[in-house]
């Protein structure tokens, strides 16, 4: 008979798979929701948070019961940027492919090496230094510089996606010094997010032209409760029992999906130039997750 251990490895491992294979399918979405990337931020962190925010209370936990005010003042800076990191992420979506606004925005690692060295003073390993810049190349390579077709537009959505990986990496950098309940930590700076969106939507933004069709809502729905409520709860109740390297090598199943499903539903073209540079971001990614910093 299977040990209780084992079962629970293999189902996380289920969980986290289905997991990685929702979030590499909200690049579809995006492109298939006729609103601002700001209104899209504000409703997926308040529909996400929301959702989280019913699971801790019908488990009857205190949200706040963990907390310092100083770490609960963190968790909403935190939050905060978080919402602009989700702006640039579906701006770049906006101006450029899926698969190149995901590739681009997969050079978090790249990103975390860099903020590493210069924040927390860490000492990188020379494999992790060759493969930020393994993924620099491919980077060069999927941009289309080479072939001279890069275009405004497209760079403009480069730039976007390479924002937003650069501060996913501060995000990350910055929950790393908060050592409390992911679920609960994760809730507080969802909300956080679509609070700090809302005087920007309110000032900046024409609400009252917004029009939002019964499609539209539906799809607002699914990215805001499914790809960001129910999958965080998915994914944090899996990582809890599987190794580091595991999280890492399934986590990569994101970006692989959205490249398949860009190509078999928005038709995107990928050159052949553009396949290398993708694979060397990837397994640099990978490789560089995989081995300790100070190795």
């Amino acid at each position: 008979m299977k040990s209780k251990q084992t079962t629970k490895e293999q189902r996380s491992l289920i969980q986290l798979i289905l997991s990685m294979f929702i979030f590499g399918t909200i690049g579809i979405f995006r492109k298939y929701i006729p609103i601002s990337s700001t209104l899209l931020a504000f409703f997926r962190g308040l529909l996400g948070g929301g959702f989280l925010l019913c699971l801790i209370f019908l488990k009857k936990e205190h949200l706040f019961k963990e907390y310092n005010k100083k770490e609960i003042v963190k968790l909403i800076i935190i939050g905060a940027l978080i919402g602009f990191n989700w702006i640039f992420l579906f701006e770049s979506y906006n101006y450029t492919t899926v698969q190149i606004a995901t590739l681009c925005y997969y050079m978090q690692p790249t990103g975390l090496i860099i903020l590493s060295i210069l924040l927390l003073h860490e000492k990188i390993s020379p494999v992790k230094m060759i493969c930020a810049g393994i993924s620099v190349i491919g980077m060069v390579l999927v941009s289309g510089v080479l072939e001279g077709n890069i275009g405004a537009t497209n760079a403009k959505g480069i730039l976007f996606g390479l924002l937003a990986a650069f501060l996913y990496a501060v995000i990350i950098i910055c929950n790393m010094q908060i050592k409390v309940d992911a679920m609960q930590k994760t809730t507080i700076e969802l909300l956080s997010a679509s609070i700090a969106l809302l005087p920007y939507l309110i000032l900046v933004e024409n609400l009252n032209v917004v029009s939002l069709t019964p499609l539209t809502i539906l799809l607002v729905m699914i990215v805001g409760v499914i790809h960001t409520g129910i999958t965080y709860a998915i994914y944090f109740g899996s990582i809890d029992h599987l190794s580091g390297q595991t999280v890492a090598i399934i986590s990569y199943i994101d970006p692989v999906v959205a490249l398949i499903l860009s190509t078999l539903i928005l038709h995107e073209h990928m050159s052949f130039i553009a396949l290398i540079g993708s694979l060397l971001i990837i397994t640099s990614a990978i490789i560089s997750e995989l081995i300790p910093s100070k190795q």
